[in-house]
């Protein structure tokens, strides 16, 4: 270290005479040289005053063996211990350089030694250098008197030999570069000569050569000049006025040459600190003392203050022992003929506790990943007091809740470090209150708020609102129709809680061709329009994924339920309608009243009340002769024929559905009367057994009603209770009426938990034209599950609303009853 300092020295120019010009300054030199080097530690830099900005004062890259790229990697930078930063560090060569104006005068003042303390910081792993620049005097100061003007009062029978002490001149700078000489302009009755004070202090006194006559000359205008020893050599001036006067035989004498006091910081306005005390043996006015300062230093001045008639020393301003420690005063006690002396006065200031611990964020990290391992530094603290002994001692702490906690490594410096792991989404911000506590009578504390913002990390998948969503879409809807809209949520923030939505993989190229989603509102559209008839149902996966890196997602399930629109026309399956031929239904000239002749059969490929056809006679060539079954399609006779019918007959059979909007289609039927063909007995029906069968079946119907009825009021009220007895309720099924499975329709499934039908569905039933003698048939709703064309509902296994339909047969009837009913099935009737 001893090596580097040299070093440093000797290539900014400076010689080790230059520093320490006797052997006693050498020693004292190279042993604040080692105290500080022991103590601060790594780096030493020995800088001369007044450099320009942006000068080298060394490279600490080759100094500490750190490299370039390691420099700005760790994050490098040169942290001040008080609030003045004068150096910054390069990072393109690592050399320190000069950032500000040093000024040795003014930052440490008179002092023999200017250490100034600084720390390199390197980051990942934290490391801490530390870094000493002593700074070093330059001949930067002229001396200056504190008055321009000397005034001096001789009697004309002074003796010649006699010494006057005259004002010393002040100079800022040290060693070589302070007062070293003084000069008085020619004259013949003066000289000047140096004396020294008890602490080596040397000042001027002017010297009697020549017998003064103040008859001859009263005045005298000398000019003293003060020179310093730098090169080039600085000088300042002031001007000594002698007054002639009459004798004056004795000089004031100070009690003490030196006085000493002590003085508590702070202490109030007006406190005495000393007496001075100086006799005068002259009466009269020659007797007369007048004490003042001759010499007030700038750290001084404005502190106490001096009583010209008493010699009292009071407190004038604040004491503050941070600013210094001790205060040195020049006092000269004047008699009345002119004659003075001077002593010392030493006041030595008490440290009291009367600062508050400084905390000073060094570097601190506003923003840190949730997914920092525990030990992370977030910010680094220089704690310290001014006040000295256990006054300055400081305690420094956090609250114990908070996933952080404050490590000291290096003296006065704490690292505020992670204790755990950290949850954005729980704690997205800490605000920590850094409590520094000293050790003084009484205790000061002071604090200060780090706020740390928790960085985001793509931890959170999106969350769907629903697992599964439901949808009903009517076909023939134009491109572009809205059908839902799925949301996601993403506890993240920032860029990893941006949402996109997309279509998932591994779905049939019809379904992906049928939807599209908007990527950032979730809203799922057709992307053609449906057909009822070709697809009912579609099951659709959504793909929510965020901005993160790596993304993270998740998924729903869309079942989207295509509504059926009465879009198609009804198709005559026979009898065949062909432009150029149709064929002839033949039909006994003896047929009775009520004679089948022929089926029209009839198709329409929509489903429910859209598929529910009538038929209808638009057109005969003989009016009230054939009728035709409104539901069954069956043409059955009037009447018997006569020999006035024509024998061939053409009838127009119009084909309607049930539609909100109706459509039709028209069948155009060839009936030809034959007398050679045989009466079937099985081709025309019985009326006085069906108005038998009819009038049964009507009292069959009236029965199932009341039981149904019954049954409904059973169910109602237990509803009732059930909801009254919400809590410790339990099913009793055994009151129930329960239904075997062959009382319900093929293909029906009971799923509901009771065995019973207990809920609804929306299924109408109608006749279709499958056979002549007639058969029920069972088709969905739009407003329940379009899934199944045919057969019973199964959506929770009931029913909510049905139409009552009638059998055309007696061999097999089958009731479906209405508003919360069950289906009845009876046979033989």
């Amino acid at each position: 270290m001893v090596l580097l300092l040299i070093n440093r020295i000797t290539n900014k120019g400076f010689t080790i005479e230059q520093l320490c010009v006797k052997r006693s300054s050498w020693l004292r030199f190279w042993g604040i040289v080692l105290l500080f080097g022991a103590s601060f530690g790594d780096v030493r830099y020995s800088v001369p005053e007044e450099m320009e900005r942006g000068s080298v004062i060394g490279n600490l890259a080759l100094d500490l063996g750190l490299k370039l790229v390691e420099i700005g990697a760790r994050r490098a930078r040169i942290v001040a211990e008080g609030t003045r930063q004068l150096c910054e560090l390069d990072y393109g060569s690592g050399s320190l350089l000069v950032s500000e104006r040093i000024d040795r005068e003014e930052l440490c003042a008179q002092a023999a030694v200017c250490v100034l303390q600084y720390q390199l910081l390197l980051e990942d792993p934290l490391k801490v250098y530390s870094l000493v620049l002593d700074i070093q005097d330059m001949n930067d100061n002229s001396p200056a008197f504190a008055t321009g003007l000397i005034d001096l009062d001789l009697v004309e029978s002074t003796v010649p030999g006699r010494r006057f002490p005259l004002e010393s001149a002040h100079d800022p700078d040290l060693g070589t570069n302070s007062v070293r000489d003084y000069k008085l302009s020619h004259n013949d009755h003066f000289a000047l000569e140096m004396n020294t004070q008890v602490n080596g202090i040397a000042y001027p006194e002017l010297v009697l050569k020549k017998t003064l006559d103040r008859e001859n000359q009263a005045e005298y205008t000398l000019t003293i000049s003060g020179v310093d020893g730098g090169n080039p050599a600085r000088s300042g001036t002031a001007s000594v006025h002698i007054h002639v006067l009459d004798a004056n035989d004795n000089v004031p004498v100070f009690s003490q040459r030196t006085y000493r006091a002590s003085l508590i910081e702070n202490s109030a306005t007006g406190i005495l600190v000393a007496t001075l005390n100086a006799t005068d043996l002259d009466d009269g006015a020659y007797g007369e003392i007048t004490y003042y300062f001759s010499h007030v230093s700038d750290k001084t001045r404005g502190i106490v203050e001096i009583d010209p008639v008493s010699g009292e020393v009071r407190v004038a301003g604040q004491v503050d022992y941070e600013e210094a420690s001790a205060h040195e005063l020049d006092v000269q006690a004047k008699d009345g003929g002119g004659q003075a002396s001077h002593c010392k006065l030493i006041i030595e200031v008490i440290d009291v506790n009367d600062n508050e611990p400084v905390i000073a964020v060094k570097s601190a990290t506003a923003i840190i990943s949730e997914d920092s391992k525990p030990g992370t530094m977030v910010a680094l603290l220089n704690v310290y007091d001014l006040d000295t002994g256990n006054s300055g001692r400081v305690k420094c702490a956090i609250s114990n809740d908070i996933p952080f906690k404050l490590i000291s490594e290096v003296k006065n410096y704490y690292m505020l470090v992670t204790d755990g792991i950290l949850d954005r989404e729980m704690n997205p911000h800490y605000n920590i209150t850094v409590t520094a506590i000293d050790s003084g009578s009484p205790e000061l504390f002071s604090r200060n708020v780090i706020s740390i913002t928790v960085g985001d990390v793509n931890d959170n998948p999106p969350i769907f609102t629903q697992s599964e969503y439901t949808a009903n879409v009517w076909e023939n809807q134009h491109r572009g129709t809205l059908v839902i809209r799925v949301r996601a949520e993403d506890l993240d923030a920032g860029p990893n809680a941006k949402i996109l939505y997309s279509l998932s993989e591994g779905m049939t190229p019809e379904t992906f061709s049928s939807l599209s989603i908007n990527a950032e509102t979730g809203e799922l559209f057709t992307s053609r329009p449906f057909d009822y008839e070709q697809a009912s149902h579609y099951q659709v996966g959504v793909t929510a994924q965020d901005g993160g890196d790596p993304p993270l997602s998740s998924t729903c399930t869309v079942r989207v339920f295509v509504g059926d629109h009465n879009d198609n026309t009804p198709v005559v399956l026979y009898p065949v309608q062909s432009s150029g031929f149709i064929a002839e239904d033949l039909v006994p000239l003896e047929a009775p009243k009520g004679y089948l002749v022929t089926k029209v059969l009839a198709v329409d490929a929509d489903s429910g009340n859209n598929a529910w056809l009538s038929y209808h006679v638009v057109k005969a060539s003989q009016p009230n002769l054939f009728t035709v079954g409104l539901h069954s399609g069956e043409i059955r006779t009037v009447r018997p024929f006569v020999e006035q019918d024509e024998p061939k007959q053409t009838l127009v059979i119009m084909v309607r559905d049930n539609g909100p909007q109706s459509l039709s289609a028209t069948a155009t039927v060839n009936v030809v009367i034959g007398d050679d063909m045989p009466v079937l007995n099985e081709l025309f029906e019985n009326t006085d057994d069906d108005s038998q069968a009819s009038y049964n079946l009507t009292l069959y119907l009236k029965i199932a009603l009341a039981t149904v009825s019954s049954l409904l009021l059973v169910l109602i009220s237990a509803v009732v209770y059930f909801k009254m007895c919400r809590r410790g309720f339990v099913y009793r099924t055994s009151s129930l009426p329960v239904f075997p499975a062959a009382y319900g329709p093929p293909r029906y499934a009971d799923v509901s938990r009771c065995g019973t039908v207990l809920k609804d569905d929306q299924y109408d039933s109608f006749l279709t034209t499958g056979s002549w003698k007639g058969d029920f048939r069972f088709g969905p709703s739009i407003d329940t599950d379009p899934l199944r064309k045919s057969g019973l509902a199964y959506q929770k296994g009931t029913l909510r609303r049905t139409s009552l339909k009638l059998c055309s047969s007696t061999s097999n009837c089958l009731v479906k009853l209405v508003e919360h009913g069950a289906f009845i099935a009876r046979d033989a009737l």
